[in-house]
C-alpha cells in the first residue's frame, strides 16, 4: 500500500504551564521564558521597558544542555 502524500508521523507535542516574564508596554508583545531570562528582573529585550511575571501554557522546551559544563 503506498503511502499518501505528505503524511508524516506526528509526534504529540507536550505543554506545561511556564513561568514567562512579559513586556508591560502597551505596544510591545515581546515575552521570555523564565529560564531564559538574563537577569533577576529582566527588561525586554526589545524596547527595555519593565517585565512582568506571568503563567503561559507553552511546549516543553529542555535548555539544561545549555549550562552544562562537561
Amino acid at each position: 500500500m503506498a503511502k499518501g502524500f505528505g503524511r508524516r508521523n506526528m509526534e504529540e507535542v507536550k505543554t506545561e504551564e511556564v513561568k514567562i516574564w512579559e513586556c508591560t508596554s502597551e505596544t510591545c508583545n515581546c515575552w521570555v521564558r523564565d529560564n531564559f531570562k538574563s537577569s533577576e528582573k529582566p527588561l525586554c529585550p526589545i524596547c527595555n521597558n519593565e517585565m512582568k511575571e506571568n503563567i503561559k501554557e507553552l511546549q516543553v522546551v529542555n535548555n539544561s544542555s545549555i549550562f552544562s559544563t562537561k
